[in-house]
């Protein structure tokens, strides 16, 4: 009962909504979200708080519920079996945990509450048949985000270097930072007028966010790669610790950049210091999935969602997408916006349905190993899987 009680301390002190609230409406409809890190991170867990809002907003009787923080390192006590059994007993229909942190928690717990419909983000389970009848997955496909924010990368950078800082090592990480860098390549070959060779270099920290004590720094990371020469600095961590950083450069008169991910909040610390976002808009995601359950009309689905090319730009308008960032020249802006034309023009294309630009041949893994021959297309399990980084990028492909 102590540890119950603890975790419920926890729990309201993270919602703020349990005992405030007014006595529920019958016709009241409660989804939880559960969040790896903090909902105001500007990046990963605030998108997702944020399309939780949406939902809220907009679905008549939605209510949601939010625990925050829930990792090794800030609630070492709290298992998701115990944010569930909370959230169960408030009402909760439909439970969104938001990081394959809890892949596999989350399938184990669905199976103790068959009338609760659950959505991991970024999970597998459906896909490869090991899903409980009521959990689905659900990502965006952001890569095509990451090939227009490798693009402006490549764009802003004056030294052909590249840095990236990234998370923890897996499958994800390497395509999204896979894609980062064919941008980048890309771009830095068709607009540069350069002999130089584009250097793209990773770097892990060894978790989704910063964990003191535990994990590389954000901060420190950043600051090594400008201080090797690396004049633009792209993130695949959580968190926009990088976008200070490079402020901080850039009133010491350096010309250097960032490229934060996850959030359009990424960018409004210091938005001359950002080229751009790439961003996820979860509540149009959430808020179909929501519906569908309050309607008795969900069907477990893996899906991994494209975004809408006609608002690519405009976080409102597509799940996934690149916000324009203040740091990005007149002239940039005007290639960028020629590059996303010539990637949306592939996209739109039935002949290229389930690929990706730019991940076709000929395109090697890191070690050498074909992922595709000259004049073939990637499959797209093969980049969701993908197993090393890419030919061309430097960097660790696997942790030791």
């Amino acid at each position: 009962m102590l540890r119950k009680m603890s975790v419920l301390a926890v729990l309201v002190l993270s919602v703020v909504l349990t005992a405030l609230a007014p006595a529920a409406a019958q016709d009241e409809f409660v989804f939880g979200m559960v969040l790896v890190g903090p909902q105001d991170d500007r990046g990963w867990s605030q998108a997702h708080y944020e399309g939780g809002l949406y939902v809220e907003e907009n679905l008549p009787g939605a209510r949601m519920l939010v625990f925050e923080s829930l990792n090794a390192a800030d609630t070492p006590e709290t298992t998701l079996a115990d944010v569930v059994e909370l959230f169960v007993e408030e009402g909760a229909q439909v439970i969104f945990t938001t990081s394959d942190a809890f892949e596999e928690d989350t399938a184990a717990v669905a199976e103790q509450y068959p009338d609760v419909v659950f959505i991991n983000v970024s999970g597998d389970d459906v896909l490869i048949g090991d899903a409980p009848a009521n959990l689905g997955n659900v990502m965006a496909k952001i890569e095509w985000a990451r090939l227009l924010a490798g693009c402006a990368g490549a764009l802003a950078s004056e030294t052909g270097k590249i840095g990236y800082v990234g998370p923890l090592i897996n499958a994800e990480t390497r395509r999204v930072a896979a894609s980062a860098y064919l941008g980048a390549r890309h771009c830095w070959e068709t607009y540069k007028d350069s002999d130089t060779e584009l250097e793209f270099a990773v770097t892990w920290i060894g978790f989704w966010f910063a964990i003191p004590g535990v994990t590389l720094d954000v901060t420190e990371e950043t600051n090594r790669f400008f201080d090797n020469g690396f004049d633009v600095v792209m993130s695949g961590v959580d968190t926009a610790e990088m976008v200070n950083v490079a402020a901080q450069r850039q009133a010491d008169g350096q010309a250097v950049y960032s490229v934060p991910y996850n959030s359009i909040a990424g960018c409004t610390q210091a938005p001359e210091a950002c080229l751009g976002v790439p961003f996820y808009n979860w509540g149009l995601s959430y808020f179909d999935l929501v519906a569908s359950v309050q309607e008795g009309t969900w069907e477990q689905a893996w899906d991994w969602t494209d975004p809408t090319w006609e608002s690519i730009n405009d976080p409102a308008g597509t799940v996934t997408g690149f916000a324009l960032g203040e740091g990005l020249t007149e002239e940039q802006l005007v290639q960028l916006e020629e590059f996303t034309a010539e990637v949306a023009a592939y996209a739109a294309d039935e002949a290229n349905v389930d690929t990706i630009y730019l991940w076709a041949g000929p395109l090697n893994l890191q070690d050498g190993t074909p992922l595709a021959e000259e004049g073939e297309m990637v499959d797209p399990l093969d980049v969701w899987y993908l197993p090393q980084l890419l030919e061309g990028m430097d960097g660790a492909s696997v942790s030791e």
